[in-house]
Order: structure tokens, then C-alpha cells, then sequence
């Protein structure tokens, strides 16, 4: 059991916990999360005795192992593999013990605690999890030194989940993943056999592995049980059920004070009076509820329209050196209004292929063809680095509009997300969210007809991620995403591409699909290529079978959605009406009971129209799917 005690913190005068308190039974699966800066990483930092708060404590049982990856990637010259297995320090130290020992009775000891701790079959568990994370056999015998800071992270994180500590921290795990990784290490806390502390801003993570939300907000901790989408319904309800008590508190109050001015001097009611004065003073005054306010990320409309296709490849072959192409034979077709994921493992293509479709790498053969002015926006997470560190935010936007007057240029940066109070802050003492909220303002600053997009959620919280997902579906250009939140990948692509095997093709499913693969590829320990090989086979005839089959399902989808579309418009215009009435000040003092009955009539109507688009969006994703399935077939 994990237990935290009024635990106080403060850095640099500003309170990041106030009597913060909780309890964790043992085996729980708990997600910590709150905005960027509310003290999460810090009291991690806490539960681990790094630092000491000012009051308050921390409560774990007796010989608890706490683990947490290591803040320094691995960056020796011994192999991944004997990397991971050096993690576990009690087993390294038995076999070295047993190599040098000649006392027989010591080396049955040391041999029956091996057997105890399942020493022997510690090389498989270690190939396994590093499998998990995108390291082949090839790989983890490499060494640490021949890999990049992010994959090296990648042998930290493996390395932890090796030893498998009793208190699993991992505060931010899929920063340094692919979407296959994350997909994998979801499925691998979910079985975790202790308990796991995950800070996290991927929503399908905290969705699919934890049983418990806790919130950080305002230096307190408050827990939900379920997952994110059960403390979001949760939280939002104790929110409404806390502002209509403070308003019967407050009205209470204000009733008291009423009476205690109106008869105070009174003989007859002082004892009254003062009898209100003690109630008042014993009735302690409800928070008002303060709801973060977050600004919208706004991308401007592409300036023009283009006839598609907007790009278009025709047996591309691209790389950095010369006779080593890293990707051969693209054939690829891009429209005005697509929205793209790329998907396969970090190392096989993807921002290579992001690279050659924004310009910045050229192509070694084949052809290109690109639409006459087209603009294509290009985001990745290492152009963070070109953000001026001394300038402001309006100083960045008065470069690309100079001779606009500052109240525009302050108003275009407010478009980008960024609050009026951070506008002058210098770039290099803005978080990792706000600079990224920046880029993406700069980088589509004179509307793209093409976004391109890889790993923008790295430094946004889980609001923000919102924030930018609605900024996506809003773009009236072609977005292409490389992502490992599945969440935004969910709600923003409709095409599928997979990167992998030196190639590019279309995935024939969805996310869900594609998880299955992941999943199925790590337990049989083959490739994502074999996975996506069975899968494909089917035969001519059972496509043409199953194409006709959706062909026939299209006609009644369409009688359906024709049939939500006339009654949205039946119930839009009954609405319509039911305003014009009530628009009518006279009718309230007039004929009180009618206004009322309108009220309630209207309110079934908006609830009846609410149902029907929800109906007709449903019914439209469904016609989408199968046609295009029908078409692909």
C-alpha cells in the first residue's frame, strides 16, 4: 500500500502541494495526471526520496522496490541485451558469486535462490521485452553506444521493466515510442503483476491499463476509480454538483446576513441574530469552481484550392546516401482533404517519407508530381531547436508580418493557443507546449495546403492534444500524421499507410486492426510483415464476394441517412420556431405556463435533434467505410 500524508512542497515560492493526501491499495494500476506544471514529476521525484517535502510523508511497506527509468540513457559499449540483464543486480551478482565460490553448501544456496527468482529463464524475458520495444535479435546484440538518445531510452525503459519493481513509476513512457511500442507496453502494464504509477498524456493509455485516475490539481490529489474517459464524466459531474451547492450556499448566506442587519438591534430577535452570526461564522465558504480555461490552436485555411490530386508519386525511391535508398517503388496519391497515418516502427521510413513529401529531401528516382502552388507545412519535434530562445512569441510573428500594427500581430498569436500573459515571454522560458503550440502557429502561418505532422503531442498535455485534434478535423487541407497517440490517430486520420520492409502501402482496417497485428507479431515473436502477410490472404473470389457484399449494403445506409438528414431538417426548423415564440418578452408575464411548455418542448426537440445527428454521423462514417472498402476491393 502506497500512502501520502498532507504532503507539502514548494520550489521557487510557488506551492506545488498543499496537504496533497492519498492512499493506493497494493496491485493498483494508477494514472497521475494534471496539467503541465501542477508537480506531478515532482512528487514522483518525492516517492523516490530525491527530494524532501517541507511536511507531510510518504508511506511504503517494508522492503519495497521502487523503480523508475533512469534519467541518463545507456550509452555503454555492451550489448542491449546484456544491458537489460545487468539490471537485475541480485541475479549478476549470484552468478558471479557462483563462478568464484568453492564452498559447495554456499553454491546449492546460490543455485536454489536463482531458481527462485527465475534467473534462468531471464534471457528470454529480456529478448522478449526488448522485442516488445522494437529491438530485433540483430539489434540486441549491438551495443548501447551505436543507438540514438530516444532508443536508448527505449533500453532504459527495458531494462526497468525487467526487474519488475514492486512500485513501477514511469512518468511519460511513450515520449520516446512509436505507435507499435506504446501498443505494446499498454499491453504489457495491463499485465504487470505489481502495482504501476503512470504519468501519462496519452489517453487510450490511461484508458486501457490503469484502474484508477489521480488528479493533481491546485497542490490536492483527488482519486476516480476507472479510466480517463470515466474521471473526465466523473470530474465534470462533481464540478456541476459543486457549483449548484454553492449557489444554495451562497444564497443561504446572503439570507442570514439579511436577517441579522434587519434585526440585530431588535430585543426581541438578538438572540436570534446572534444565533445567525455563529451559524455564519461555522460555515465554512465553498471554493468557487475554476475550470482551467484553455485557448483553442487555430490553422488557417489553405489561401488557395487546388485540383487533385495535390501530390502525386510514381515509383519513388529516396534515401541519404547515395545506392542505399531506405524506401523504393512509392506509389502514392495525395487529395486536397486527406488525412493520412503513417504507421510502422520508428527506423523504418516514416519521417523519411514525411521528409520527401514536404520538400526537404529530394527523391533519388521515380517522379513527383505536385499540384502548381502548392504550400505544405512541415512540423517535427527537433525544429523546437529553431525557435529563437531570446525572442517572444510576438517577436517571432512580426517577423512574418512586419508592417502589421501590434494589435494584429498579438491577435494572430493568441490564434496560435498561447495566453495573453505568456505573449512577451522570452521562447526559451516558455514549456515544452507552449513552444510547440508556437511552431505549429509559425509553421502554417500563410495556410498550407498540406500539414504534415510528426510526433506533435510529445509536449502537449492531455487538453491540448484535444486542443489540436479539433485544430486538425478543422483544416480544410491534407494532414499528414505520425503519431503514437492513438487517440488523435483515431480521430483525425480516415487512411492508413503502413511503412515498413523498405516500402509504403495501404492497411486495409483500422487502429484496432492494426493494435491486433502488434499484439499477435510480439507474442509469436515474428514480424510485422508476416502479421500483415496472413491477414492479407484472401483470395480473388472471396474479394470480389465480399466487394459485391458491401455494395449491397450501401443502398439501404444511404435510405438511412437520407431518412436522419430530412429529420434533422424537420427538427431544426421546429426549434426555429419555438425561439420565435419565446423571443417574445410579453409571453412570459402574459401566458407563463405556455413559456414554460415551449421551454420544455424545446428542450425534448434539441435532445431528439442531439440523437439524430449523432445518428446520422454514425450512419456517414458507416457509408464511408464501406464504400471506400467496396472501392478498394
Amino acid at each position: 500500500m502506497l500512502q501520502i500524508i498532507d504532503l507539502v512542497y514548494r520550489i521557487a515560492g510557488r506551492t506545488l502541494l498543499d496537504g496533497a493526501s492519498v492512499v493506493l491499495p497494493t496491485g493498483v494500476k494508477a494514472g497521475f495526471v494534471g496539467k503541465n506544471g501542477t508537480g506531478k514529476t515532482t512528487l514522483f521525484r518525492l516517492m523516490v526520496g530525491e527530494i524532501s517535502a517541507e511536511s507531510g510523508e510518504i508511506k511504503l511497506p517494508r522492503a519495497a522496490r521502487i523503480g523508475q527509468v533512469a534519467q541518463e540513457a545507456p550509452g555503454s559499449d555492451i550489448s542491449l541485451l546484456d544491458f537489460v540483464l545487468a539490471a537485475d543486480i541480485e541475479r549478476s551478482r549470484l552468478l558471479a558469486e557462483a563462478e568464484t565460490s568453492h564452498d559447495g553448501h554456499r553454491i546449492a544456496e546460490i543455485h536454489a535462490r536463482l531458481a527462485d527468482i527465475d534467473a534462468h529463464s531471464a534471457e528470454a524475458r529480456a529478448a522478449t521485452i526488448l522485442a516488445g520495444l522494437g529491438f530485433d535479435a540483430a539489434a540486441q546484440a549491438r551495443p548501447c553506444s551505436a543507438f540514438s538518445g530516444g532508443w536508448r531510452m527505449r533500453v532504459a525503459l527495458a531494462a526497468l521493466l525487467f526487474t519488475e519493481p514492486d512500485f513501477l513509476l514511469l512518468d511519460e513512457p511513450t515520449n520516446y515510442l512509436d505507435l507499435e511500442g506504446t501498443l505494446w507496453l499498454e499491453s504489457y502494464i495491463a499485465r504487470y503483476p505489481h502495482t504501476v504509477i503512470i504519468i501519462s498524456h496519452d489517453r487510450d493509455l490511461l484508458n486501457n491499463c490503469v484502474d484508477t485516475i489521480v488528479h493533481l490539481s491546485e497542490g490536492r490529489l483527488t482519486t476516480y476509480s476507472g479510466g480517463y474517459d470515466q474521471f473526465e464524466r466523473q470530474r465534470r459531474e462533481q464540478m456541476a454538483l459543486n457549483q449548484k451547492m454553492r449557489v444554495k450556499q451562497e444564497a443561504a448566506r446572503a439570507h442570514m446576513v439579511a436577517f441579522v442587519e434587519r434585526f440585530r438591534a431588535k430585543a426581541t430577535k438578538a438572540r436570534q441574530a446572534q444565533s445567525r452570526l455563529k451559524a455564519l461564522a461555522r460555515m465554512e465558504p465553498l471554493a468557487a469552481v475554476v475550470e482551467d480555461t484553455l485557448l483553442p490552436i487555430h490553422f488557417p485555411d489553405p489561401v488557395g484550392r487546388l485540383s487533385p490530386p495535390i501530390l502525386a508519386l510514381d515509383r519513388i525511391s529516396v534515401g541519404y546516401e547515395a545506392e542505399k535508398p531506405i524506401l523504393t517503388r512509392i506509389d502514392m496519391r495525395i487529395d486536397t482533404e486527406d488525412r493520412i497515418a503513417l504507421l510502422g516502427q520508428n527506423g523504418n521510413g516514416k519521417s523519411t517519407l514525411a521528409k520527401l513529401l514536404s520538400g526537404r529531401l529530394p527523391p533519388m528516382s521515380g517522379e513527383i508530381v505536385r499540384a502548381n502552388k502548392l504550400a505544405i507545412a512541415y512540423f517535427a519535434q527537433h525544429q523546437l531547436d529553431e525557435l529563437v530562445p531570446a525572442d517572444s512569441a510576438v517577436q517571432h510573428v512580426q517577423r512574418l508580418m512586419p508592417d502589421a500594427p501590434e494589435a494584429r500581430v498579438r491577435s494572430r498569436v493568441a490564434r496560435m493557443g498561447l495566453p495573453t500573459e505568456k505573449m512577451d515571454t522570452p521562447a526559451e522560458l516558455l514549456s515544452g507546449g507552449e513552444k510547440a503550440r508556437l511552431l505549429l502557429g509559425l509553421v502554417t502561418f500563410h495556410g498550407p495546403n498540406m500539414l504534415i505532422l510528426d510526433e506533435p503531442t510529445n509536449h502537449l498535455d492531455i487538453d491540448s492534444r484535444e486542443a489540436l485534434m479539433q485544430a486538425i478535423n478543422e483544416f480544410k487541407g491534407a494532414v499528414i500524421l505520425i503519431s503514437h497517440d492513438r487517440h488523435l490517430l483515431e480521430a483525425c486520420a480516415d487512411r492508413l499507410l503502413i511503412v515498413a520492409d523498405g516500402g509504403v502501402s495501404e492497411f486495409d482496417g483500422d487502429l484496432d486492426d492494426y493494435r491486433k497485428l502488434i499484439i499477435d507479431r510480439a507474442s509469436r515473436g515474428g514480424r510485422a510483415a508476416d502479421a500483415e502477410a496472413d491477414a492479407a490472404k484472401v483470395s480473388n473470389q472471396d474479394r470480389r464476394r465480399l466487394a459485391a457484399q458491401r455494395r449491397g449494403e450501401l443502398a439501404p445506409l444511404r435510405k438511412k441517412i437520407k431518412d436522419a438528414e430530412t429529420r434533422i431538417d424537420k427538427l431544426g426548423k421546429e426549434i426555429d420556431r419555438i425561439d420565435a415564440q419565446l423571443a417574445d418578452p410579453a409571453l412570459y408575464t402574459r401566458e407563463p405556463a405556455k413559456a414554460a411548455e415551449l421551454s420544455r418542448k424545446r428542450g425534448e426537440t434539441a435532445k431528439k435533434l442531439a440523437e439524430t445527428e449523432e445518428t446520422w454521423l454514425l450512419l456517414s462514417a458507416e457509408y464511408d467505410e464501406a464504400e471506400t472498402a467496396a472501392a478498394a476491393l
